[in-house]
């Protein structure tokens, strides 16, 4: 099966993990500048991240978000905006959805906020994927790869999910 993991948000990801060979890819959230120079989702280089022109059985597992206490009013609207496009660009490859908390997956691998920490115990995981992790800023691949350990392990195992 292929494992969508995604970890939301402009500096976010999408890892693909298939469960039967323990193959893994990993995209950084596409995004552009716009001429105001905000940050934006490339809504075409999402899709082609999302199609699965293999057909294959898949399920995408994104993280339930909300928003964030002290967060400005542009910046929250902004995210949800992304986060809806998003939640369209699954929907448009039609792939079956399944939603995990933050708290549910961290405590899973028994992670705290420090997104440092997620990028170590991937590494420890898949070593052989360990460059994808590098830099500090490859926290959203790190945890968006969790994400799709998570679901091959507590989701698909127990077969509790629906297309």
């Amino acid at each position: 099966m292929l494992i969508y993991g995604v970890d939301p948000g402009f500096t976010g990801a999408v890892s693909l993990y298939w469960t039967e060979t323990g193959k893994l890819e990993c995209y950084d959230m596409p995004t552009f500048k716009n001429p105001k120079g905000k940050t934006l989702i490339n809504l075409h280089e999402l899709l082609r991240i999302l199609s699965n022109e293999a057909d294959e059985s898949c399920l995408a597992v994104v993280e339930r978000v909300s928003a964030m206490p002290g967060q400005g009013v542009s910046s929250t609207f902004r995210f949800g905006q992304g986060y809806g496009q998003l939640e369209m660009g699954i929907a448009a490859c039609k792939l079956p959805i399944q939603y995990v908390s933050p708290a549910v997956w961290k405590k899973h691998f028994g992670l705290n906020r420090d997104k440092g920490v997620s990028r170590g115990l991937v590494t420890q995981r898949l070593p052989q994927y360990a460059h994808l992790f590098a830099r500090v800023k490859d926290d959203g691949r790190a945890e968006a790869t969790l994400i799709a350990l998570y679901a091959a392990e507590k989701i698909i195992s127990s077969k509790c999910y629906c297309n």
